[in-house]
Order: C-alpha cells, then structure tokens, then sequence
C-alpha cells in the first residue's frame, strides 16, 4: 500500500478542517469570507469538506469512486476562482488565508492523487456522480435567491454574482458551470485512463 496517499488522506482532513476553523473564528468579513457557521453557505467549504470526507473514508473502505466525485468538486472551485471569481473580485482576496488551500492547494493535492495514486478506471456513470454535488448545491442557490430575494452586499444570497445580470443569466451560468464540472470529471477520467496504461 502506498504510504505516501495514507499520508495524504491523513494530511488532507486535518488541514481542512484546520483551515476552516480559523476562517470560522478569525476569518475577515468580506466577499467571500465568513466567520462562524455562515461559512457553510460556500460550495468551496462544502466541497471541501466532501474531500475531506472521502480521505477519511478512504482510509476506512479504499472508496475511490467518493475519491474521484470529491476531486471533481474542488477542482470545479478552483477552476472557477481561476477563470470567473479571480477576475471578478480580484485574485489577490481569492488566495488569501485558508482560501489559498481551499481554492488552491488541496484541489491540486485531490488531483494530483487521482491521476497518479489511484489504480483503477472511471465509468460514464461515475463522471454523472462527479457532477451531482455541483447540480444539488447550484438548485438550492437559484432556489434560496428566488425564495428571499437577492438582497444586497455585504448580506446577499448571491454571495457568487452569478445572478448580477439577472436570473436567465443566471439560470444560464448553472448550467454551464454543470457542464463544466462534468468536463474536469470527463477530463479527469480520460487522464486517469491514459496515465493507467503507461503504469
């Protein structure tokens, strides 16, 4: 057994969950940093904590489908900080304080592990899993903004922006971001797959 990813499925839930309890004590208050239990609202907590989740349960059953569903989650928050979250409030706050491992660093660890520790190929059916974190959390988004409104910063229930433009936009970006996140699973897959043979 590779005592490097026991290591690594140890590590991971430990600084998470260190990270998270500073954000959730000494956190700034700003775009995308809250103190206390409110930090919860995040899809990039919540993904995280799946990542954490999925170490743990490694451990404990060898799962590496949760494994694979988990990397997709952080890899689809760090791929939109990157591309949507950085340019819009700037990449600097994106990376700062436990934000740097929870929108960078674990995702890279959680991909790094599945593309080159993990011994087995991904199923179409697998890569729909990988997507349905995503497609729960983005309907219960759309649906709390609908059901109390949108607000206003700093107290918005569209903490993301994606509905700056209005819900059809929004609705619209949804779906792309579910289009995406089945892409990085399908990439990820075909990578699997392709690394697995040259072992």
């Amino acid at each position: 057994m590779n005592k490097f990813r026991i290591f690594l499925n140890i590590a991971l839930p430990l600084i998470i969950i260190y990270e998270w309890l500073d954000m959730f004590c000494f956190a700034e208050e700003n775009v995308l940093s809250t103190r206390g239990i409110a930090s919860l609202k995040y899809f990039t907590i919540l993904s995280n904590f799946l990542e954490a989740f999925a170490c743990a349960w490694w451990l404990y059953k060898k799962n590496e489908v949760l494994k694979y569903v988990a990397s997709v989650s952080v890899m689809l928050t760090c791929i939109v900080v990157i591309v949507f979250l950085g340019p819009l409030f700037g990449y600097r706050l994106m990376y700062a304080g436990p934000n740097l491992w929870f929108h960078l660093l674990v995702p890279l660890a959680a991909l790094f592990e599945v593309l080159f520790l993990v011994k087995r190929s991904y199923t179409k059916k697998e890569n729909l899993y990988a997507a349905l974190p995503m497609a729960v959390y983005g309907i219960f988004y759309v649906g709390n903004n609908v059901i109390n409104g949108i607000g206003q910063r700093p107290h918005s229930n569209d903490w993301y922006g994606f509905l700056s433009w209005g819900y059809p936009i929004g609705v619209m970006i949804y779906f792309i971001i579910l289009a995406v996140t089945y892409g990085i699973g399908f990439i990820i897959r075909k990578l699997n797959d392709l690394y697995d043979r040259d072992r």
